[in-house]
């Protein structure tokens, strides 16, 4: 039907203006109750709209990250846990050994025997040591956690086994020099087993600073963008009151703009 084909009076057509204006504003007002935000599209407010879609998808990018942190932390962890145990297992074998310098021939072989079962579980320590496939006590493990923003940390594992580690096998304990140069290789490999902790422990403690900087940042760059395109649901609920009494006011005054057409009916 085309817009000329019914006339209405000009005070019909201002009070229908009244009332479709009330009426788009209510349903504004009801999406952004609905939403909780002000700003939905670019429609909304341009500016708004795409620096706080900027914002969302810098802390998105830096969520991937924090991500990639937690998982790097686990596997340097990992890690950590193993080298705890081969640190406790080697100070076992030296304990045996120590013992072996002033055991009877006798008892060296026990010992001896005991000596190598440790060094097999030294190996068999770092060997599990892995966390997703990921095994940094391995000569071949490495690591690279992203850290956000286009940063990463690089991690390289060293071999935590036995022999990766210095220690050979015991042989010939009959005499004390050999007992002698199996304690002195574990204590090389207490000092080595140190001094690659003291590496970990500074990429754990990077890795931790830098996912709680992440969260930090994530918080601040979404509460950025909620600034921009929240809306304030105390004003928004006081608009739909409001608008919805207009609302009223205009179905009635338009009802009153039509009394005049209806009188017409009253001469027939």
């Amino acid at each position: 039907m085309a817009l000329n084909d019914i006339s209405l009076t000009s005070g019909m057509r201002a009070n229908l203006l009244s009332l479709q204006s009330t009426v788009d504003l209510l349903n504004r007002t009801q999406e952004r109750l609905s939403t909780g935000k002000k700003v939905n599209t670019p429609i909304d407010n341009p500016l708004n709209y795409f620096v706080a879609k900027s914002l969302m998808d810098r802390a998105s990018d830096i969520s991937l990250a924090k991500d990639s942190m937690s998982e790097g932390i686990q596997t340097l962890k990992a890690a950590d846990a193993g080298v705890k145990a081969i640190d406790a297992l080697i100070a076992s074998a030296k304990g045996i050994a120590t013992s072996a310098l002033s055991a009877s021939s006798s008892e060296i072989s026990s010992l001896q025997a005991q000596f190598n079962t440790i060094l097999a579980q030294i190996t068999n320590a770092a060997d599990d040591a892995f966390y997703k496939g990921v095994n940094l006590l391995s000569a071949t493990g490495s690591l690279s956690v992203d850290l956000g923003d286009g940063s990463s940390l690089a991690v390289t594992g060293f071999s935590g086994s036995a022999s990766g580690l210095g220690i050979t096998t015991a042989s010939a304990w009959s005499t004390s020099t050999n007992i002698t140069t199996s304690i002195t290789q574990l204590d090389t490999a207490t000092t080595t087993l140190r001094t690659q902790t003291k590496a970990l422990s500074s990429n754990l403690n990077i890795v931790t600073i830098r996912q709680d900087f992440a969260s930090n940042m994530i918080s601040t760059l979404s509460k950025g963008a909620d600034n921009l395109t929240l809306a304030d649901m105390n004003e928004e609920g006081a608009n739909m009151l409001m608008l919805q009494t207009r609302q009223a006011l205009s179905t009635t005054a338009l009802a009153l703009s039509a009394q005049a057409a209806q009188s017409v009916l009253k001469l027939f």
